[in-house]
């Protein structure tokens, strides 16, 4: 198939790249972002250009594309709540000026695949998170997402759109093959743990008093080549809808510390502060939905996940 991907020369979007080129798909790749030197070459084809590009040049025509891999936008809870308008407009209104390009040209029959997030959830009334269960997003960014999950839906049902979400749940890893992974300076806490220990500088432990056993936040952990797994999965002929990718299981970040220093088998120099505004205290998902439909499971495990990070930043 043809497939673009916004945001190619990204964390997720890059490794989407890999795992579609390494199927023998055609990736056409656009990112504001210059690809870096590691990717380069990944895509058939590569657009320096922000999304809008998408639309001045009509990219589905000219490439023949055959599904859309949305993985652009901005991604942090903390930054939205400080500045709320790039998120709306990077998340939200870029998001609908692709979508009312394709309604208006009537490229009806081009998938679009878009990059959720767990974060719309807010703090869940259950656990692990189903899809049936209420969103209610505590930041601007859980806003922005549930947002373009609204419109996608309504464009599904008044337009003929066709269109899969996925609400990921923290994204982390590397590439099995040690040719992608995070950038340096991700707030991501494997990757500021691993390069915390790497530079050999204090890793800040943010928030030890939520209500859980330690203390600390609990998270579910997907390798970012299963979410890329999930995308190329979502090109087939699967049911358009909204779903979560997880694995059901929890760690807190204590957990994850002590288990950052088997893999990195040394001293981790831990300072803390407060918590995060807009942290719920668990969250974890229920993948069951797009199991059923699809037959993914994740393939990697955290001490994959873990193993593979590192190997990545000491490449």
């Amino acid at each position: 198939m043809n497939v673009l991907i916004t945001g190619a020369a990204g964390y997720i979007g890059g490794q989407t790249a890999l795992v579609l080129r390494d199927s023998g798909h055609f990736v056409v790749g656009i990112d504001q972002n210059p690809v870096p030197q590691h990717l380069q070459g990944v895509c058939n084809e590569f657009y320096n250009q922000d999304t809008d590009h998408i639309v001045n040049v009509d990219l589905i025509k000219k490439h023949n594309i055959d599904a859309v891999v949305h993985c652009a936008g901005a991604s942090l809870v903390g930054p939205s709540i400080a500045d709320p308008e790039h998120y709306y407009r990077n998340n939200f209104v870029k998001t609908k000026r692709i979508l009312d390009y394709i309604v208006a040209k009537q490229y009806l029959n081009v998938r679009f695949i878009f990059s959720s997030s767990a974060a719309v959830y807010g703090e869940p009334v259950m656990i692990p998170c189903r899809e049936e269960d209420p969103p209610m997003p505590m930041s601007p960014y859980g806003e922005s997402k549930l947002m373009a999950e609204m419109m996608m839906s309504a464009y599904q049902r008044a337009y003929g759109l066709s269109c899969v979400a996925f609400r990921y749940f923290n994204a982390c890893g590397a590439d099995s093959q040690h040719r992608h992974g995070q950038a340096p300076g991700a707030t991501h806490i494997i990757a500021r743990l691993l390069e915390s220990v790497k530079n050999k500088e204090e890793f800040v432990l943010n928030g030890t008093d939520f209500a859980t056993s330690d203390g600390t936040c609990i998270r579910d952990y997907v390798h970012v080549e299963d979410i890329a797994r999930a995308h190329e999965l979502a090109l087939g002929s699967v049911p358009d809808g909204i779903y979560n990718l997880g694995t059901a299981t929890g760690h807190s970040n204590k957990q994850i510390i002590d288990a950052v220093r088997d893999v990195v088998k040394d001293d981790i120099y831990i300072s803390t502060g407060p918590s995060r505004s807009g942290d719920p205290a668990v969250l974890t998902a229920s993948s069951d939905a797009w199991h059923s439909i699809s037959g993914w499971t994740p393939r990697f495990e955290l001490a994959d996940i873990l193993n593979h990070a590192w190997l990545w930043y000491n490449r």
